[in-house]
């Protein structure tokens, strides 16, 4: 049996891939073709893209954060039912954790995957060199297989023209299309409060003219034929369910807090989660009868005024946390839980009020990067000798009011800090977890759930 599947590569940070990987998953889709969006590394923006023009959940991939059968295992879940999985790679495809090597590279996980690779290039300014930089992509790792090229920012039809000849006898593999320089299409600046947006579907017009672009431009049935790939074998799954429903978490997932990896939410529910969402935006207060709270990352500063006022939504999450629910508060989410948030127009809105301190938001990102994660002694969810993977990514910074109990210690290129907060079985800090790092949490997790619900 085949499937198909490719990932879309390209030679440096900036060249197209993510306006090319939403053009071609949007062309894909008016050709009739059911798509599915992966993508690498710790990304929440782009997958948000992918979900709104396939109608999929995108899923990200990440073989830094997670081991090579947790990748496969997510890419045959995440495939399931599709025609074609589209991977978007992150910066330059043999870019990833650390210059000596290719862990965490979209090159290792078209290895890992057994994928197809089309490489984008940037051609403005060039044209027979185009044909001496995929070369050189071609040769530096013999085991991927890059089996195509799309030139971008071409200055004309012309300019495709000798950049194609030179690719295709130079390299042995052909040009599949281009996009124009002056095509006068572009994603919008990427940015955290731009989801809001594409969740309520007002990109939805780009996306469609984006998708007319590529299928002018570009061989989209050559390139569907190009993503033939063989099935991954899978040595045991993480995703099976042990029994059903023995415990209810609340997740509160709306515009303010929607930062969630999918497998998180399912390696939960597979583990005997019932999982209950909720809004805090819209006013409504922590579900009734739940044994557990999972509030994810977000930008809550963007809608700071508005949680500020739902006084019943706050007092309902602090005092469930006061009579000891099991919580989870990621980046955003731990913003939230604090006393206060302060914008960059030096406003404080009042926030839940259960971490002593405030949070200020800053115009320069405060921190960015993978994360390992150990747990300061008395953390539920990493007890023993268990180690978690991560990342942080968050323009604010937190300003404790008295001697804090730290939830974590992470590793990053800086070296060890000490992260996050924790009283009693609540968990909160910047750090995102990806639970398929270590999905020994996801059980901790539960058991704690379980003896809550005992004693409640």
């Amino acid at each position: 049996m085949s499937v198909r599947r490719l990932v879309i590569a390209g030679t440096g940070s900036g060249v197209g891939k993510t306006t090319l990987t939403i053009g071609l998953m949007a062309a894909l889709k008016k050709k009739g073709y059911t798509v599915q969006g992966f993508k690498c590394g710790p990304d929440y923006i782009d997958p948000t893209y992918h979900t709104a023009v396939t109608g999929r959940v995108s899923r990200n991939i990440d073989s830094w954060m997670l081991n090579h059968e947790m990748v496969k295992e997510i890419v045959n879940r995440g495939s399931e039912g599709s025609d074609i999985s589209i991977i978007e790679g992150v910066m330059g495809f043999f870019d990833g954790k650390n210059p000596t090597n290719n862990n965490g590279s979209t090159a290792e996980i078209s290895i890992i995957t057994k994928s197809p690779v089309v490489l984008v290039v940037n051609c403005a300014s060039m044209a027979r060199s185009a044909a001496a930089i995929v070369m050189g992509f071609q040769a530096f790792l013999k085991e991927t297989d890059i089996v195509g090229v799309i030139a971008n920012r071409v200055g004309s039809e012309g300019h495709f023209k000798i950049v194609k000849t030179a690719i295709e006898q130079e390299c042995g593999i052909p040009v599949l299309g281009y996009l124009k320089k002056d095509s006068d299409i572009a994603i919008p600046e990427r940015h955290l409060g731009l989801i809001p947006s594409v969740e309520r579907g007002e990109l939805n017009p780009f996306f469609d003219s984006l998708g007319d672009l590529v299928l002018e431009t570009v061989d989209v049935e050559t390139l569907y034929k190009l993503a033939k790939a063989t099935p991954l074998e899978i040595k045991e799954s993480q995703f099976k369910r042990s029994e059903k429903e023995a415990v209810r978490i609340a997740v509160a997932r709306d515009a303010a807090f929607n930062f969630y990896y999918q497998e998180n939410l399912e390696m939960l529910e597979a583990s005997g989660a019932e999982l209950i969402e909720f809004s805090p935006l819209k006013g409504e207060t922590l579900p009734g009868d739940v044994d557990g709270l999972y509030i994810g990352g977000g930008f809550p500063e963007e809608f700071a005024e508005e949680l500020a006022e739902q006084t019943e939504v706050k007092r309902s999450i602090r005092g469930a946390i006061e009579k000891g629910l099991p919580t989870l508060a990621e980046c955003g989410g731990f913003m939230f839980l604090t006393e206060f948030l302060e914008t960059t127009d030096e406003k404080n809105y009042k926030m839940v009020g259960i971490i002593p301190g405030k949070v200020k938001m800053q115009a320069q990102l405060a921190a960015l990067g993978y994360r390992e994660i150990t747990a300061e002694a008395g953390n539920f969810l990493l007890n023993g000798d268990l180690k978690a993977r991560g990342h942080e990514f968050h323009y604010s910074t937190f300003h404790p009011k008295t001697e804090i109990q730290h939830a974590y210690q992470t590793k990053g290129m800086r070296g060890f800090k000490q992260e996050g907060y924790m009283k009693g079985n609540l968990i909160a800090g910047y750090t995102h977890f990806h639970f398929g790092s270590c999905p020994g949490m996801v059980e901790n997790w539960i058991n704690k759930c379980k003896e809550y619900q005992a004693n409640g």
